[in-house]
């Protein structure tokens, strides 16, 4: 993940105090985030051997989970270009649904995540 700091400009500290009972770091926050003129809400951490951003729209009105080509930009954003991360579908019995049109990305700290080869994707 990269520094956090450098999306300052981003960071929501009201609600990281709620949320965090602090203000975030370099790893961990809340954020606005801007996307083609839409808006999203990511909140980012780092704990228990994960990296992650959950992101889902800032507006109400939008009814729909982020688009591909949304998260694409929000992982450039919070991951480096040669970072891979993940959006799981884990069991049905996992699943916490917190916020209907959330979705998240993953990266494992201690260990790289196998992909299969270029060829293939």
């Amino acid at each position: 993940m990269k520094d956090l700091n450098s999306l300052n400009q981003c960071r929501l500290t009201a609600e990281e105090k709620g949320f965090y009972g602090t203000e975030g770091d370099g790893k961990n926050g809340v954020f606005k985030v801007f996307v083609d003129g839409r808006s999203f809400f990511c909140i980012a951490s780092n704990g228990g051997g994960w990296e992650h951003v959950s992101v889902s729209p800032c507006s109400r009105k939008r009814k729909t989970c982020p688009t591909w080509g949304e998260m694409c930009a929000i992982k450039d954003m919070f991951f480096g270009d040669e970072e891979t991360v993940v959006q799981y579908h884990p069991p049905k019995s996992d699943y916490v649904n917190n916020h209907p049109y959330c979705l998240h990305l993953w990266k494992p700290t201690n260990q790289e995540i196998p992909r299969p080869p270029k060829l293939f994707v």
